[in-house]
């Protein structure tokens, strides 16, 4: 009989655990097994792998065969376990510099954007003082400028105004007095016709 000693998968849906079994290398993969000689367990941080390394030994002195991935997790076992959690806290204290160093770069560009609007916002109020102040001064100029014309004007324009008043003044007593003398003869005009 070809014996191996391989995975045997168990777990739910996307949550693995492994059985390290010893089978008939015929059997199915989840099938019936020989011995049980540990287990694995992936899912976990950092890996758990309890496996019984003395029957691992008589398994392989009597030929059994070892598959690729068990062979692997076997190195990792020989290992002694306080170097695997130093290699596992090693590693752990790198990704958390990495993820250190990521956020202090995250807040330097924000730091540095918001120095940049603060920057483009007072650019942008010193331009709008400058173009006030332009505005100013170019209604100073035009104030000072035009200050005598605008004097002359309307004083020429009064004295027009005052001529045409006195036209119509003189005028209407006049219109006035040829209404009253053809208001009368227009008055016996009538009687004269009314008696007719």
């Amino acid at each position: 009989m070809a014996t191996m000693i391989r995975l045997q998968r168990g777990g739910r849906k996307k949550r693995p655990f492994y059985s390290i079994v010893v089978l008939d290398g015929r059997k199915r993969r989840d099938g019936a097994f020989i011995e049980k000689l540990g287990y694995y367990d992936p899912c976990t941080e950092p890996e758990v792998v309890e496996l019984n390394l003395d029957r691992v030994k008589a398994w392989t002195d009597l030929g059994a065969q070892v598959s690729p991935r068990v062979a692997s997790i076997i190195k990792t076992a020989q290992i002694d376990p306080a170097v695997r959690a130093e290699a596992a806290a090693a590693k752990k204290a790198a990704a958390d510099k990495a993820a250190a160093d990521k956020a202090a770069a995250e807040k330097k560009a924000a730091v540095e954007a918001k120095a940049a609007e603060e920057a483009a916002a007072a650019a942008e109020a010193k331009a709008a003082e400058k173009a006030a102040a332009a505005e100013a001064k170019a209604a100073e100029e035009t104030a000072a400028a035009g200050e005598a014309p605008v004097e002359e004007a309307p004083a020429e324009e009064a004295v027009a105004v005052e001529a045409a008043a006195e036209e119509v003044t003189e005028e209407a007593p006049a219109e006035e007095a040829a209404a009253e003398k053809k208001a009368p003869a227009a008055k016996a005009k009538a009687a004269e016709k009314a008696d007719s």
